[in-house]
């Protein structure tokens, strides 16, 4: 195994890799483009109380720009791993063996599944640090590995890859079941990734409070009859031994908060999201774990923007964002089936103002309601009396969303306001204020306010 490749520089990746390279130029870096410049620029660099150091290997964002590699070693996220299957493939050949560090117990089959031969040795990684920025890495605790073939048998080639670690001076273990290390990491992972989220702490605040005790040992039971009902038994006393093996690192934040903070997608679906799934085929119940993954999903996941999304904002309590399927749930008292027995002319399916308006709580003053076209171009400025009487959203037209060509994905109207009327096609935001807001409707444009004004440009935005 002369070529190594890394796949990914992250907080495994460039750990590993780093000391790998330190002493062998045989050692390269698949990266993405930032990382890739970075790297580069400024070599990639372990921040360590152990002492810091810093490499300067081969490192390409092409594949086919590296030395053709006898060993690919994975560290990316368990989500990009078909990405990284499909940018490799060109490059694996017969010989090539693969080295998983990656979180989940489901790496390894999906690589034998795409590649359909015997080339993964399996691999499990104990270490706390961290991606600071790219090529940058803070190193805190452990750096140590376990690595093991899947069928058990001590292998030459799990003997070379554990050398390499041991002569680039890091502590790598071969183990005689690699299957059940992962499901063993695969039950602190789905303990404590999700809770260190949900209390916004360090393991430490999980650990030392008995309540909590008792819902790791439920996550972990649940983790431990899956891996049972998938032929990995382990131990009866499991989430007694997760609960030790937290001790010495109870001062951390997990892989998953960090990201979270981050800004970066967790990796929930590799973890309990998997064992709710896999429960389901094997007819395992897994309640716990099914609640912790749609808590951590609801959590992370970014505030809807963009086309498709309604943002209401501005004088109001706390802003929200609404998409067509959150419209189409708000009560059927609010619901407008059919626009055009109100508004001849128009067509499709409606929500009320009012009921858009009854959602957010309003702050104290707020008297108008301003509605504002995605491109800022257009708006609206009406009284909430107006706006709650009058204001109609299309939303939907023939069960799909409005088009564009139509005005949508939301457009506003407002029959029965007559020369009043506001007409604004592709609606993006609602601005609660105390006054009128913007309003570029011919005759309103500089005015104070709409009431009293005349407008003869009916329909127009």
């Amino acid at each position: 195994m002369r070529q190594v490749m890394m796949v990914g520089a992250g907080a495994v990746g460039g750990y590993f890799g780093a000391h790998l390279a330190k002493g062998n130029p045989n050692v390269s870096f698949l990266l993405r483009p930032r990382t890739l410049q970075a790297v580069r620029d400024h070599g990639l660099t372990i921040r360590s109380a152990d002492g810091s150091l810093t490499v300067h290997p081969p490192a390409a964002s092409d594949p086919h720009d590296l030395p053709k590699p006898d060993l690919i070693i994975l560290s990316v996220k368990a989500y990009d791993l078909t990405a990284v299957m499909n940018q490799i493939e060109s490059v694996v050949d017969s010989r090539t063996v693969f080295l998983t560090l990656q979180n989940g117990v489901e790496a390894e089959d999906r690589l034998l599944e795409r590649f359909t031969r015997d080339c993964v040795v399996g691999g499990v990684a104990f270490i706390y640090s961290k991606n600071v920025s790219p090529g940058v890495i803070e190193h805190y605790k452990r750096g140590a590995l376990a690595v093991g073939e899947l069928m058990g048998h001590e292998s030459p080639r799990v003997r070379l890859i554990a050398d390499l670690f041991k002569q680039a001076g890091l502590s790598c273990q071969i183990v005689g079941d690699i299957r059940r290390d992962k499901w063993e990491k695969m039950c602190w992972n789905c303990a404590f990734n999700p809770l260190t989220v949900i209390i916004n702490d360090r393991v430490s605040k999980a650990l030392d409070h008995p309540e909590m005790l008792n819902v790791i040992h439920d996550i972990v039971g649940e983790v431990a009859a899956v891996a049972a009902g998938l032929k990995v038994p382990l131990t009866e006393d499991i989430a007694d031994k997760v609960v030790q093996w937290s001790q010495e690192i109870r001062d951390i934040h997990t892989s998953m908060y960090d990201d979270w903070k981050a800004g970066r997608p967790t990796e929930i679906d590799f973890m309990n999201g998997y064992i709710v799934r896999k429960g389901r085929d094997l007819g395992i119940p897994t309640p716990v774990n099914e609640a912790l993954t749609a808590m951590i999903k609801v959590i992370t996941e970014r505030e809807k923007s963009g086309s498709g999304v309604l943002r209401i904002e501005g004088a109001v309590v706390q802003p929200i964002t609404l998409d067509g399927a959150a419209l189409a749930r708000l009560p059927m008292e609010f619901q407008v089936p059919d626009v055009s027995v109100l508004m001849s002319g128009m067509r499709g399916r409606g929500i009320r103002v009012r009921g858009l308006l009854e959602v957010p709580a309003l702050a104290i003053g707020a008297d108008h309601a301003t509605f504002h076209s995605h491109d800022g171009q257009f708006a609206a400025s009406l009284t909430l009396k107006q706006a709650q009487e009058h204001g109609i959203l299309i939303y939907q037209l023939d069960e799909g969303p409005l088009p564009e060509q139509e005005g949508g994905p939301f457009r506003l109207v407002t029959p029965g306001l007559g020369d009043l009327c506001a007409n604004v096609k592709g609606l993006a935001r609602i601005e609660l204020t105390t006054g009128p807001g913007k309003d570029t409707r011919p005759s309103m444009k500089g005015s104070k306010g709409v009431e009293g004004k005349r407008s003869k440009v009916k329909g127009k935005k």
